[in-house]
């Protein structure tokens, strides 16, 4: 039975972004399911496009050896395509328990006007935290746990070698580290304005000072991975954030990687930090990161929007990189 009288309103037909093949997005509609006790009806206020891994999925990039790993929590179909994929979403709940009804929340779901879920899937987001902004809560639950993971110290001299989303939200929580001296690392000099909004220094990769404790990688390239080992400081350690898909990394290991005792150790974000997770669930972590977005200088980070029917086009545009952005939002008529 559905758990609210008016149930057929809220289950009207439904909207979603399909990738239909590598290369070619589609908006099909969606029967919703009827919800059960525990279930929430959400209908979609934001989403955001996770560039990066989005546009990896958007043109096939995924290994046949990674469709598992790869998979999001609410993904429909399989890679290359037809695929449905996201996990950027900020919505109102219309219909549930009494606690969440009428909260705005954030889930890990594609891009989809409204859907259906367990109750357990959303997380409430701060009233005092914009929709826009909000969409960034898998991102920077992604910077929580790369910095559980490097534990940075007080006083640390840190780069962070790649401004996109999640280096700029890496960027940002180690600026309010006490001490921290953090610089933003990145090839576009229209960046430096970012990371000043941010609180960190800017530099170009040949001209970021070396001597760093630590260094967190994010740019998914070989040129950024070589230049974050080249800018440690002995027995230094980098983080690497990136995800490469089916792009092969060169990377030298001479000089400095041995003399120097130099330290290269993967973070990703599908598992709790072994350093927390004795004491801390995903759903904690989550929250966290909801709790951190109250943080208005994360809005520098949204950089435009785009109608929901207009999202095939943006995928498009992203994929071939003639769409600058650091983290573009979807707009839905529930706004």
């Amino acid at each position: 039975m559905p758990n609210e009288p008016d149930a057929q309103h809220v289950l009207d037909d439904a909207h979603a972004f399909w990738l239909r093949a590598p290369g070619v997005g589609e908006i099909r509609p969606v029967v919703l399911p009827e919800p059960g006790r525990d279930d929430v009806v959400v209908r979609t206020l934001r989403s955001g496009v996770s560039r990066g891994t989005e546009t990896l999925v958007f043109r096939g990039g995924v290994p046949p050896a990674q469709y598992a790993t790869m998979r999001a929590p609410f993904q429909e179909g399989d890679f290359p395509g037809p695929v449905k994929y996201g996990y950027l979403n900020v919505g109102a709940v219309e219909q549930g328990p009494p606690e969440l009804r009428g909260r705005t929340v954030f889930c890990l779901y594609p891009h989809q006007t409204a859907y259906v879920v367990p109750s357990g899937a959303v997380t409430v987001v701060p009233d005092d935290v914009p929709p826009a902004r909000a969409v960034l809560a898998g991102t920077v639950e992604t910077a929580v746990n790369a910095l559980w993971d490097a534990a940075p110290l007080v006083g640390d001299r840190v780069a962070v070698v790649g401004a996109g989303m999640v280096g700029c939200c890496v960027a940002r929580l180690l600026a309010r580290f006490p001490g921290v001296e953090v610089t933003l690392v990145d090839v576009d000099e229209t960046r430096a304005g970012v990371a000043e909004a941010l609180g960190a220094r800017f530099a170009r990769p040949e001209e970021a000072a070396g001597g760093c404790d630590l260094v967190v990688h994010t740019s998914a390239t070989s040129a950024g991975l070589q230049r974050s080992l080249e800018l440690l400081a002995p027995e230094g350690t980098v983080i690497e954030l990136s995800w490469y898909g089916d792009a092969e990394v060169q990377l030298s290991l001479g000089g400095a990687f041995h003399v120097g005792r130099l330290g290269l150790r993967a973070s990703q974000v599908g598992t709790v930090s072994p350093a927390r997770s004795a004491r801390r669930s995903t759903a904690d972590r989550l929250a966290l990161a909801l709790d951190l977005l109250r943080d208005p200088a994360f809005d520098v980070l949204v950089t435009g929007e785009s109608r929901f029917d207009e999202l095939p086009r943006v995928m498009e545009r992203l994929s071939a990189g003639s769409l600058p952005a650091l983290c573009h939002t979807i707009t839905y008529e529930a706004e």
